[in-house]
């Protein structure tokens, strides 16, 4: 379901779980990003790849829940990871989206 998405952007910070290997958080690669690219479109890339990575790892986590091989806390960290991703992607758009309107109000 999740492979469909493309373009989520997220700056959530994440921890490794005993439980769970999570890798790097999303703020650290993103920050290795900026010093070896430098341009901002690669970094917001890596955050949104990021993001979908973290639903993805949600969506196979519940998966797993479902069929038996995942703890119930495991489960619970990804979907907790995952919807503080989607609240962060939301929270990001609505700012865009804000200063986008204020842009289109100034007068040249």
């Amino acid at each position: 379901m999740i492979s469909n998405v493309n373009n989520i952007s997220s700056l959530s910070m994440t921890r490794d779980l005993a439980g769970v290997d999570l890798g790097k958080t999303t703020a650290s690669s993103a920050a290795e990003s900026a010093a070896s690219d430098g341009s901002f479109a690669s970094v917001l890339s890596n955050v949104a790849n990021g993001a979908v990575n973290t639903l993805k790892n949600a969506e196979s986590m519940s998966f797993a829940g479902i069929k038996g091989t995942a703890t119930t806390r495991e489960v619970v960290d990804a979907v907790m990871q995952a919807q503080q991703t989607l609240q962060t992607a939301i929270a990001i758009r609505d700012k865009v989206v804000s200063s986008f309107l204020e842009v289109t109000k100034m007068q040249m």
